[in-house]
Parts: C-alpha cells; structure tokens; sequence
C-alpha cells in the first residue's frame, strides 16, 4: 500500500499532525529567507496584512480565518462554529541559532473545561503547532501543540488523543487567563523538543495554527498577532 493510501485512510480525525506529514512527504519546506546572522525570522507578518505561504486545510466544516483591524493593528482572527480547518506554513528554521518561537494571541470565546486527553474534548480555542518531518518514515514526525487550554494547569504536557506522543500538547494558556487580552509568549523550541521527546531536534518544517471546536460542537473565537524566530 502506497504511502498516500495509507494516509487516506487515517481518519481525519488525526487533524493537523497528519495534514501536515501528508504535505510535507510531497513538497519542499520553503527556506526561512533569512541568514543566521539574522536576530529575528518571520513567519506570520499579519500585522502586515500578509498571509503569503499560509495554506489552509479543512478537517470538519471550516474555521473561519481573516485579516482583520483590531484597534490600529491588523491580526489575523478565527472562528470556529463546530469546525476543524488550521492554517500551516512549511518553513525551516534552524533551532540551533534561532531556538525562540515568539507570538501573540488572545481568545475572545473559549471552551468550557473540556477532558481534553480524551478524543471528545480534543478542541481548543487556540492553538500553535511545530512540526519536524519524519521523511517518508512519516510515522515518525513529532509536533509540538502549544495550546491555550480549558482545564489544563498552565505547563502541563500530555500526548494528542488521536495521534498519541509524537503530536504532544503543551498548555501555555489556561481558563484562569484572561479574555480579550493580547498575551506574548516565548518558548524556547530546542528545549521544548529536549524535554519531551528526549531527542536534540536542531530544525523544524512547518508552523500551523488552529482553532476548532467540532468535537464539541461549540462556537469559539481567537486572534493571532505575528510569529517570529529569534536567537534570545
């Protein structure tokens, strides 16, 4: 059986982890553009109005994803009304000099506490996603899911429900935060991948967002400022 065979036949389900080893066993991570020279590398320039090299993927019905002016910036805003589609970027970065994945974002309707170990409360109003390709060894790309959680306590890490360790899920936010308030994160990728996988993964392929609620049939909104790679 070929490999796409196989991946039509995983359920969908099995959400970004899978949309995004499927693209990335067909295509050529786009080159950041940037030297490692370079203090910041950037990925989503939505405050740019600029969502070139973003692709979307549907799952269940579709997120809602636009560049909206928010105040006197432009963010890129999604809403989910018992839907599952995310937003992905191919993109190498090496983690060697630019370890720091920066970003912005808010939520303006989130989830109640959902079991989210558990397939039924797999759902989060926000969410980031690194993925490292596995090559045609495709069951062996690992992702990261930084994600704003329900129930969650604020850096607890457990395996994705559907796609087990290698897509693990790292709440960053909680319910005890605020609604409609911007918050900026800094996680230092190289360490994350260290501590969860116990693997030196010095490169990432792709950075993806998602909002989805079609586990739980609910309607919740976020919105993302830019993303970027730094050195510190």
């Amino acid at each position: 059986m070929s490999i796409v065979s196989v991946l039509k036949n995983i359920q969908t389900s099995f959400f970004l982890p899978v949309l995004i080893v499927s693209l990335l066993l067909i295509s050529t991570p786009i080159n950041a553009g940037q030297s490692s020279a370079a203090t910041e590398i950037q990925v989503g320039r939505f405050s740019a109005g600029d969502l070139k090299g973003w692709q979307e993927k549907e799952f269940l019905n579709q997120t809602n994803y636009q560049l909206i002016k928010q105040g006197d910036r432009t963010v890129l805003q999604a809403e989910a009304n018992a839907s599952a589609s995310g937003l992905f970027k191919e993109v190498n970065i090496d983690l060697t000099t630019h370890p720091y994945i920066n970003w912005q974002w808010k939520i303006e309707k989130g989830h109640p506490p959902l079991a989210e170990r558990t397939k039924d409360g797999d759902d989060y109003a926000a969410r980031v996603y690194i993925v490292v390709k596995g090559g045609l060894a495709f069951w062996k790309t690992k992702a990261i899911n930084y994600v704003w959680s329900s129930s969650e306590t604020k850096g607890a890490s457990w395996p994705n429900a559907f796609a087990g360790k290698n897509a693990t899920l790292m709440a960053v936010r909680t319910a005890a935060d605020k609604k409609n308030t911007w918050y900026q994160e800094k996680r230092n990728v190289l360490e994350d991948f260290k501590k969860i996988f116990g693997e030196e993964i010095t490169s990432i392929d792709a950075v993806a967002i998602m909002t989805d609620s079609d586990n739980t049939a609910g309607l919740v909104s976020a919105s993302y400022g830019d993303i970027t790679f730094t050195a510190e």
